[in-house]
């Protein structure tokens, strides 16, 4: 799609929302009984304290309630957030381990576990950095927030894409609770509960526990050595406890003690599933059959400790400070190639499809542990400023070791090994404040400073293919960095909100080695962001529909791309000079009729490598990649179209990027749901769908005919009982059409591919009280 015709279709959907809210006679003439379907009002701490999600200036979608439960059914890890909200995507190599989300087509492919990743997830106020600590599982939460475009001031570093917000629910002064439990397909199990009340009969005590626990048998064979239901089982479990003192009438204390477990099989990747010059799943692909003959497994475990203390100091000024201590273990091993033998050993000895050589790989973390400390201070009298300014530390050790296996040997031995460690510190200051000019006009703007350290040291104690030991190399890197953003908003209203934003973001430096198949360090600059946003909030119709949109546009300067795969299934970070994207978002809720509720998303982000000649390597696996080849001749860069000659004596160094869109940042996204309810005698019968969209999708750098699919629609259902006295009990199916997609791809040695979950089903009952 063209800039121009963009840009006005931009328009188009914010003149639509803004005339949709102007709409005040119709409103006039609802009756009284619209009172029944008035939308619930939204919370959000996006600016780090409560406030109506509508009057605040940045583009935020909010899930939770019925809409959560039902989209993570049927044991879902937090990668059902994908599509779920404009802009947002979310997909994983590693399995239920290590989410990579991505923000108006902003994130990271590195499957690398010392990864940075420009989203950043904050768990009750706690960032969590590490990849493996971002896949903690949803339960019992207040809401998930997501915050679209660059958070650096008030959030910090690594947020040029955004941020997604997990608020449990906190301690109460009244006892309450809920427990529920589902049997599905493939005997998935989950049962989640929480309990909270008061300790003792004053309110000075109040406590919440809350778990949740997930299972699934195996369901695919391994038709190699003939082992049935060997792969994509699971056993998962989680754990929640608080702890609210009211030491005094101005100073409460929460502690939060959580932890996770996580057995379950790594991600399936699936040889040659991809047929020659197509895209999505080849003719051939059976769900539920595999042919391995290396190993596959995953292990995780990761505990924490949040400390959060709030003190009045006087009216209106307010004093925070929020300890995090994590600490997580994962080891995986795969199967990398996703199939079995290698050609070198004859006809019949391979499969299926060509495999060159076997693969097979593992990588741990063996020891992580991140502390962060913030304390600060906030002022709101009442009256026309308010202000927020704080310290924030963050520091992060980590050791990793990774590992390569001979799979054609009895036993399958290690033949090589490196380990890797290293530390982040990073310390910042901060500041915002908002006044208001007028009762409807209201300026705001903060700062962030932030200096970053990285150290790192990596060594290869045993080489694969006679390559020998490597090191220890050492490498630091560093930098420092003022974020801000500056706002205005205005209330054309009481309904209706107008805005204009202009924000900064920032990503710190990154340094990776994987030196069990490379010999080299990479290093990475940092990366920031300008991001321009303009949007407008309504409510209407006697606040049965609340209808949001917004248009934006950023540039990206050195932005942080990461060559993942190719030829030698390596991991190499360099910058792009610059990138840019633009697009709008779209979010409307109605309850246009009593018991029924609609919600619908949508999001157009077009981002485009902006370099005059950016080089990357290709696939390694044979396919047909749509980027002009870079060739040296003589001292002079030449570029063949896709099919053309190489140039006579010339060097061939790659492809050109350049002009290409961001991996796994699909143009198109949305999402659409619907509630209908009949009241019955006791209860009501109601009936719920969600279907969610994800545009036409590359998974690489570089444009190819097989690395990607096409857009797709997918669907979930649930249908049942729901009674006054809190029992709910109800059926439920996801993926209903059970579409059979590519969610990514590996392509150093076939045409291998990893898949969607299949058409699972379920029953569930629950009592809240």
């Amino acid at each position: 799609m063209a800039l121009k015709s963009t840009l006005k279709l931009s328009v188009a959907a914010l003149v639509t929302a803004g005339s949709m809210a102007a709409l005040p006679a119709l409103a006039q003439d609802a009756d009284s009984e619209t009172d029944t379907r008035r939308l619930p009002s939204v919370t959000t701490t996006a600016q780090r304290v409560e406030q109506n999600a509508q009057d605040v200036p940045v583009s935020i979608t909010t899930i939770s309630d019925e809409k959560l439960d039902n989209l993570k059914a049927g044991g879902a890890d937090i990668r059902f957030l994908s599509a779920r909200a404009p802009s947002v995507i979310a997909e994983s190599s590693f399995g239920r381990a290590f989410p990579r989300f991505y923000i108006r087509g902003i994130g990271n492919t590195d499957f690398d576990l010392n990864a940075s990743q420009p989203v950043s997830l904050v768990y009750d106020d706690v960032p969590y950095e590490n990849p493996i600590l971002k896949g903690y599982p949803v339960f019992d939460l207040e809401a998930v927030e997501v915050l679209r475009g660059p958070q650096g001031t008030l959030f910090g570093r690594n947020t040029p894409g955004g941020i997604i917000k997990f608020d449990s629910v906190k301690p109460g002064e009244t006892s309450n609770g809920y427990v529920k439990a589902s049997l599905g397909s493939y005997n998935t199990t989950e049962i989640e509960g929480a309990y909270g009340d008061r300790l003792g009969e004053a309110d000075a005590m109040a406590f919440r526990v809350s778990g949740l626990y997930q299972q699934r048998d195996a369901f695919v064979d391994n038709a190699f050595t003939g082992e049935n239901d060997r792969f994509e089982g699971f056993e998962e479990w989680a754990i929640r406890g608080q702890l609210l003192l009211n030491l005094l009438e101005t100073t409460d204390v929460l502690l939060n003690v959580h932890g996770r477990s996580n057995t379950s099989d790594a991600r399936l990747f699936r040889a040659n599933i991809i047929d020659p010059g197509s895209r999505g799943v080849g003719s051939g692909f059976d769900f539920e059959t595999v042919y391995y003959d290396g190993q596959n497994f995953l292990e995780q475990e990761a505990h924490g400790t949040t400390i959060r203390v709030d003190h009045e100091i006087s009216d209106g000024f307010d004093l925070t400070y929020v300890f995090g201590w994590e600490t997580a273990e994962v080891s995986s091993r795969g199967d990398i190639d996703g199939g079995f033998g290698a050609a070198f050993l004859g006809a019949g000895n391979f499969g299926p499809g060509f495999i060159p050589f076997a693969s097979e790989s593992s990588g741990a973390v063996d020891d992580l542990d991140q502390v962060t400390n913030e304390i600060r201070v906030a002022f709101d009298d009442g009256g026309r400023t308010r202000f927020q300014a704080g310290i924030f530390s963050f520091d992060e050790e980590l050791e990793i070791t990774s590992r390569s296996y001979d799979t054609l040997s009895p036993g399958q031995p290690e033949n090589g090994r490196a380990t890797r460690g290293g530390e982040t510190e990073s310390m910042s200051i901060f500041g915002s404040m908002e006044f208001d000019l007028t009762e409807s006009l209201t300026l705001a703007g903060g700062a962030r400073y932030t200096d970053e350290q990285k150290t790192f040291t990596v060594e290869r104690q045993v080489g694969p293919f006679g390559s020998g030991t490597l090191g220890p190399i050492s490498g630091q890197v560093g930098d420092e960095h003022v974020s801000w953003d500056v706002s205005v908003s205005y209330d054309v209203s009481d309904d209706v909100l107008v805005y204009a934003k202009v924000a900064d973001g920032f990503r710190g430096p990154s340094i990776q080695g994987r030196l069990v198949f490379g010999d080299t360090v990479s290093i990475a600059d940092s990366e920031t962001v300008l991001s321009y946003e303009a949007g407008v909030k309504s409510e209407f119709l006697d606040g049965r529909v609340r209808a949001n949109a917004n248009v934006f546009a950023y540039t990206l300067e050195d932005q942080q791309l990461t060559i993942v795969g190719g030829t030698n299934n390596t991991v190499a970070l360099f910058n792009a000079d610059e990138s840019e994207g633009y697009g709008f978002e779209a979010d409307i809720e109605a309850a246009p009729i009593d018991n029924l509720l609609i919600t619908a998303g949508i999001s157009y982000n077009n981002t485009e490598i902006k370099d005059d000649l950016l080089v990357a390597p290709g696939c390694g696996a044979g396919c047909t990649i749509l980027d002009p080849a870079v060739y040296d001749v003589s001292g002079t860069l030449v570029e063949v179209a896709p099919g053309g000659t190489a140039p006579v004596g010339g060097t061939f160094l790659g492809y050109n990027i350049s002009g290409n869109s961001f991996p796994n940042a699909p143009e198109w996204i949305g999402n659409v749901t619907a509630r209908y309810a009949i009241p019955v005698e006791g209860g009501e019968l109601y009936a719920y769908t969600d279907w969610a969209f994800k545009g036409e999708t590359n998974f690489f750098l570089y444009d190819s005919v097989e690395f990607g699919e096409d857009g797709y629609w997918t669907g979930g259902l649930r249908a049942g009982w729901k009674g006054d006295n809190g029992l709910d009990a109800s059926v439920f199916v996801r993926n209903i059409t059970d579409e059979e997609v590519l969610t990514g791809a590996i392509d150093f040695n076939n045409l291998t591919g990893f898949v969607n979950e299949p058409r699972t089903w379920g029953v569930e009952i629950g009592y809240s009280f």
